[in-house]
């Protein structure tokens, strides 16, 4: 029962930090897809209240994604109505109810684990660069934008951090700097890491907050203005409020253009998904796993919610996930709570959290960065070998460099290649002796010799000395591919008789239709 307790209480204040973390971020995604402000909170309640019930992850956060921003602001745009638009996201929704039932979420199971943990280094990474500028006061892009190349500017991220150089805030950066400091105390001194009820980013905020006031009224020139803060919609009644809800427009519903918009987010957002859940089930450090097909219902379920009243597609978020989990979080109490805490702050107190800088959320959000992309994760990997370590930075450059699908796409790539170079090495053990007549080659099948194995194998025969003896032993394998089967019937048969090679076969199954312990003697 304690250690329930203590998992509730740490769930609250993982809570508490991811609400903080996706404010900014819901409203900043919201902004960049061209979609109401409105629209990003709604989908970061659905995604929390909703999706964390329904969902078998303790752990994953669901709501906005900036992977989608693009596909959103094209439809948009393209549609000229946002209540077009929504129909799309609840046919994206229905799609994906209907991939969870067909379990097409099993194909996280087959994504390697260094492209896996690259993906996170680079995440981590992306959120370092991309909060530096809003750490220093410059926030002109928005706080959802996770592209190298920006999506306002067509500037990439590292002419935008130049750009935010040479317009620091001074206040800003006192307020950041602290902030970082603080966070760093919470995780170095015992008394400070002995609070646990005292969520870090709270006292950050806070802090953030209560300095920004005291820059106003004591020291102007160091004043944050209301652009470097949260900027959430202020309602002036409850009229107003659920007038902000939008109902989607049915009659779009024979649009083909309503039908493949939604095809193409059920994909996109099931794929982030997929790849956020495999993140968080290696992050978790109870290690427990988490049934995707539930996952992609659940997600579709959110979908359809989110495109009824107004709000935007959602995934699992890797962002507000690693949130989450280096905040403490151990169920899904903390992401549940989240999205309660989102919903009621945009009721009872918009004004209160329209006073935060911007600088506080971008110090927490770098901590977190740092926490992804620490050098224990590279030096882990680089002793993995190199075969771990490449498709890891791989993975790393291409995510920094283009975006989260297409960079685990490149990484994918590499590490398939190594896997199938393995593969082609692993097929059999090679070993070579001496004897009075010439060299014995023995070559010890592994347990399972598939078609990739077939050119490796080709290789090998091919290079079996004349007039030596080759045996090749079975015994241990259970599978042998066709193809492998008529390549070593055809040397059998043909190429030991031209280099007078005395072959035997140890072994081998009736159904190979090959005879055991067969020898060619031809000297």
């Amino acid at each position: 029962m304690q250690s329930k307790a203590n998992h509730f209480f740490s769930d609250i204040q993982s809570g508490i930090v991811v609400f903080l973390v996706a404010l900014p971020l819901c409203l900043g995604i919201a902004l960049a897809s061209g979609a109401p402000l409105f629209a990003g909170i709604i989908s970061g309640i659905i995604g929390g209240v909703v999706v964390g019930f329904l969902s078998s992850s303790q752990l994953s956060v669901s709501g906005p994604a900036a992977g989608l921003t693009a596909i959103v602001l094209i439809a948009i745009t393209s549609f000229g109505d946002y209540k077009i638009f929504l129909v799309s996201v609840i046919i994206a929704g229905v799609l994906q109810i209907l991939l969870g039932l067909v379990k097409a979420g099993t194909i996280s199971n087959y994504f390697p684990t260094n492209v896996i943990e690259g993906m996170l280094t680079a995440i981590g990474i992306i959120i370092i660069l991309k909060q530096i500028p809003h750490a220093i006061g410059y926030d002109k892009d928005n706080e959802g934008d996770f592209f190298f190349i920006e999506q306002n500017t067509g500037h990439n991220t590292f002419t935008g951090i130049i750009d935010a150089i040479n317009y620091t805030h001074i206040g800003a950066l006192i307020v950041s700097a602290l902030s970082i400091a603080i966070l760093i105390a919470f995780l170095k001194i015992d008394f400070l890491k002995k609070l646990k009820t005292l969520p870090s980013a709270l006292v950050v905020v806070l802090f953030g907050i209560a300095l920004n006031e005291i820059f106003k009224s004591a020291f102007p020139q160091f004043s944050i203005s209301q652009d470097h803060l949260v900027s959430l919609p202020i309602p002036e009644s409850f009229h107003d409020f659920f007038n902000q809800f939008t109902l989607p427009a049915f009659e779009s519903i024979t649009n083909p253009q309503v039908w493949f918009t939604g095809v193409t987010l059920a994909i996109v957002a099931s794929i982030e998904t997929l790849l956020c859940i495999e993140a968080c089930d290696r992050l978790d450090p109870l290690k427990r796993y988490t049934n995707t097909n539930t996952e992609l219902f659940a997600q579709g379920t959110g979908n359809i919610l989110s495109g009824l009243i107004g709000g935007l597609p959602m995934t699992s978020v890797i962002v507000r996930s690693s949130a989450n989990i280096n905040s403490g979080g151990k169920t899904k109490i903390a992401t549940i709570t989240h999205g309660l805490l989102l919903l009621v702050s945009v009721i009872a107190i918009p004004s209160l959290l329209n006073k935060i800088p911007l600088a506080s959320l971008a110090a927490i959000l770098i901590m977190i960065g740092y926490k992804l992309a620490s050098p224990k994760v590279f030096y882990k990997m680089w002793e993995s070998g190199k075969y771990q370590f490449i498709p890891f930075i791989v993975t790393v450059i291409a995510v920094v460099f283009t975006d989260l699908l297409r960079g685990v796409a490149i990484g994918l790539f590499v590490a398939i290649f190594f896997i199938l170079r393995a593969n082609l090495k692993l097929a059999y053990f090679f070993k070579r002796e001496k004897y009075q007549a010439g060299d014995v080659i023995t070559i010890k099948l592994a347990q399972e010799v598939s078609f990739l194995n077939k050119a490796a194998i080709k290789q090998t025969l091919n290079h079996v000395p004349d007039g030596s003896r080759l045996v090749i032993d079975a015994t241990d394998t259970f599978y042998i591919d066709h193809d492998v089967l008529q390549l070593i019937k055809e040397f059998l048969e043909i190429g030991s008789k031209e280099k007078e090679i005395n072959v035997e076969l140890i072994g081998f199954k009736e159904e190979y239709d090959l005879e055991n312990a067969i020898e060619h003697v031809t000297f």
